[in-house]
């Protein structure tokens, strides 16, 4: 592989290639020896099979878990829905990593797009959503609950071309790429839903987003979001949801709030985040730690098993990758997974973006419209 061109050279080879943001770049794994897809049959022998550890940086499994059988592995029933027949999950054992830099750099020839994207809410159908949302609200069923609308296109992309574009204008810490025969992701997921590290794990709530603007800075989005209302209980929320979850497999005593309501900037908005951190118990096993933190909370809604039910009687169609949690999980137990947001699936040359914001009992509906629009937009412009 030309050092130079390599993802030029990988890309035009035809194989499969996942790319994952990490602190100084990215992370490119291939030549994949074993492609697991997941079902809800396989997918607990799957999180419970022991690997022997060779002491390689491929001993690890990278790949992703859908909103569906998250869901599933948690008892958590979906009623029939509208399906596209896409996998549950897929993971794969790469046996070559190769570090890139922060300036991915590709020259496209062939990404033939479409941005004729439909909206399969319109905002009238939207307002009868949350209006129903906000009376079980206010009648105790829930505290907050997120409203999901997804954007579809038909289209035939070039996702390393997207991908590219995306990572020099909205570079998020959770970014990733797959692109395999079939289909391709492509992701600007700002969120960090677990990172464990032996007996150490936390988790990255983000929980409030308000639009850029010319006079609105860093310190003025802190200012904002402490003195909203909505936004502040919300954040509080989710924070009191991901410690919850958290201390369902950690040490009594050991969870703590490491950060607190910090801001943190995007390409087009500025974000509430807290960091949250525990001292897993030493009998805690790789799916234990999945079924207490998937579903990621901030992206639900809470009570969360509660607020599951409630979402997936209303919705029509499947999330797929959406609210799912796409990265590894290494032979020795270490893992870290983002949740999958800000995300492009191309499958059968069709494009999906779904976003969702939260609803509580101070929300507006047109705010809240507006704000899944604003986080799909970023996306949509790629198509451009």
């Amino acid at each position: 592989m030309n050092k130079k061109n390599q993802l030029a050279d990988l890309h035009n080879s035809g194989k499969s290639y996942i790319i994952y943001k990490s602190k100084k770049g990215f992370d490119l794994y291939t030549n994949f020896s074993k492609k697991i897809i997941l079902n809800n049959k396989n997918v607990k022998n799957f999180l419970s099979r022991k690997y022997k550890v060779k002491s390689k940086n491929t001993d690890l499994f990278i790949g992703f878990f859908g909103y569906e059988l998250l869901n599933n592995l948690i008892n958590i029933k979906i009623p029939k829905q509208k399906n596209i027949n896409f996998p549950k999950g897929i993971f794969y054992k790469p046996e070559k990593i190769v570090k890139l830099n922060n300036n991915l750099k590709y020259q496209c020839k062939d990404s033939f797009k479409n941005s004729n994207f439909k909206i399969n809410i319109n905002k009238n159908s939207y307002t009868k959503i949350f209006n129903r949302f906000k009376k079980k609200i206010k009648s105790g069923e829930t505290y907050q609950i997120k409203i999901c609308t997804k954007y579809k296109a038909k289209s035939k992309i070039n996702p390393l071309d997207f991908f590219s574009r995306l990572s020099q204008t909205n570079l998020a810490p959770e970014a990733f790429m797959i692109r395999d025969d079939n289909y391709s992701i492509i992701s600007c997921s700002p969120e960090n839903l677990i990172t464990k590290k032996g007996l150490n794990i936390s988790t990255k709530p983000i929980a409030g987003t308000v639009k850029k603007t010319k006079n609105l800075s860093k310190i003025k989005a802190l200012s904002y979001f402490k003195k909203n209302l909505k936004e502040t209980k919300e954040h509080n929320m989710i924070v009191d949801l991901e410690r919850n979850d958290l201390s369902r497999i950690c040490s009594v005593g050991s969870v703590k709030l490491s950060k607190k309501k910090i801001i943190e900037e995007y390409k087009d908005l500025f974000h509430y985040v807290s960091l949250i951190k525990g001292k897993l118990k030493r009998n805690i096993k790789n799916i234990d730690i999945i079924k207490a933190m998937m579903p990621g909370g901030s992206v639900i809604g809470c009570p969360k098993i509660s607020t599951l039910n409630i979402l997936n009687n209303q919705e029509k169609e499947n999330r797929n990758i959406y609210t799912g949690s796409f990265g590894f999980i290494k032979f020795n137990g270490d893992m870290r997974f983002n949740i999958i947001i800000r995300s492009i699936l191309n499958y059968k040359n069709i494009s999906e973006i779904s976003v969702a914001s939260g609803v509580v009992v101070d929300s507006n509906a047109k705010h809240e419209f507006n704000e899944n629009y604003i986080k799909a937009k970023a996306l949509m412009d790629l198509f451009k």
